[in-house]
């Protein structure tokens, strides 16, 4: 395991935009996809829940937003934090869902396989063309209302192009930012919960996590409530809607056209159903993007001990004041600060700055101190019970 001062071992698990893996600087980090014993794990899409992760992993960061392919709660219970990138994909994720409604309104896909079928030598190719596409005339989006369930950086982002499209937004998020909500334009309709957008807007776009409480979150139960002819499109995960209600409301119900990321087999070539092979954040952009804020964040954790955009960890970071710094885990219970502080005042360490936080039943420590730490210390803040992990951190 590499010290905090270096060589720190990365492993690859995908190919990862070059501009992110070179801020890892060469001599300070070793990265490769054949590297062992690693100080971290970088991923992209691979599925790590079958993986056997080395007990010398410290962090795993993932170049995008999801994390439903790494085993985060496993991790937690290591004191390992999971880093992503939320937002870096946003611009990217936006264009596609844009794209989605167009394709939706103007029956696009309907119109390219009609195409596909013609025969460029027919005599009366330009008589089937005028007579063929009266069964693909569409609507415009100016003057539609469009709802968007999820209003963090993405939901923001298409709340705001829906605008300048002319379209009239409603929204709905329950646990929308503070940064969010000040990006969010003020023309945006604020909505008091999910049936409301769905029975209320055209399209309904959705952009939220795939967490217990949004399995499912469009289903047979709401879908009745959508508009005759309505869009619902899913650039967010594929189990937030139920697949199996959603052909039934196709086939049977008020909703005209799907439109998704995730070719889920249960509706692939459904006449009604654009799906797209998860294309959200395939733009070069918004992978350099993913790879250089992950890269940044992961090199933050292993040198200073910082924690940024760790979804199972709290936000901490605290400007370097000493030499000697102490990075703990723990689970969130009561003394566990007093214990640590203990610890290092038996040891004749003087605390220079100190910063703990919480989140959920996780919590983590950075300490300063002005002299160095030796092991007996560290051994005995790791022999506290609730200790989950400790990295001595010296610059």
């Amino acid at each position: 395991m590499a010290s905090a001062r270096g060589p720190f071992r990365v492993l690859v698990l995908n190919s990862v935009s070059e501009l992110g893996l070179q801020r890892l600087p060469a001599g300070r980090y070793e990265v490769g996809k054949a590297v062992t014993e690693p100080d971290a794990v970088l991923v992209r899409s691979a599925d790590m829940h079958g993986m056997e992760i080395p007990a010398s992993v410290q962090a795993i960061a993932r170049a995008g937003a999801g994390t439903n392919n790494i085993p985060v709660k496993a991790m937690s219970h290591r004191g390992v934090p999971v880093f992503n990138a939320p937002g870096a994909n946003a611009n990217a994720v936006k264009e596609l869902v844009l794209a989605g409604m167009l394709m939706a309104a103007r029956n696009l896909s309907g119109a390219l396989r009609f195409v596909d079928t013609l025969e460029a030598s027919a005599p009366d190719l330009d008589e089937q063309v005028e007579n063929g596409k009266k069964a693909f005339a569409g609507f415009e989006l100016a003057g539609q209302t469009l709802g968007v369930i999820g209003l963090g950086k993405v939901g923001c982002l298409v709340a705001h192009a829906a605008i300048q499209l002319g379209m009239n937004v409603l929204g709905h998020d329950p646990e929308i930012t503070v940064d969010a909500a000040w990006s969010l334009p003020s023309q945006v309709r604020k909505a008091a919960s999910v049936a409301e957008v769905l029975r209320g807007a055209q399209f309904v776009s959705l952009h939220v996590p795939l967490v217990d409480a949004t399995r499912h979150l469009v289903n047979a139960d709401n879908l009745r409530l959508m508009k005759p002819g309505a869009v619902l499109l899913n650039f967010s995960r594929d189990g937030v809607v139920d697949a199996a209600a959603v052909l039934r409301a196709l086939d049977s119900g008020p909703l005209g056209r799907y439109v998704c990321d995730f070719p889920h087999g249960t509706i692939l070539r459904h006449p009604k159903v654009v799906a797209l092979p998860h294309l959200g954040a395939s733009t070069r952009e918004a992978e350099d993007n993913c790879a250089v804020m992950v890269a940044d964040q992961l090199r933050d954790y292993l040198e200073h001990g910082n924690v940024a955009n760790a979804v199972n960890f709290p936000a901490v970071t605290m400007a370097r004041e000493s030499n000697y710094r102490v990075g703990i885990a723990n689970a969130n219970v009561p003394n566990m600060v007093g214990q640590i502080s203990t610890a290092m005042a038996q040891a004749g360490l003087n605390i220079h700055n100190m910063v703990n936080k919480s989140r959920g039943e996780m919590a983590y420590t950075l300490v300063d101190v002005d002299s160095p730490v030796g092991e007996d210390v560290l051994s005995a803040i790791r022999a506290i019970d609730g200790v989950l992990a400790v990295r001595y951190l010296p610059a």
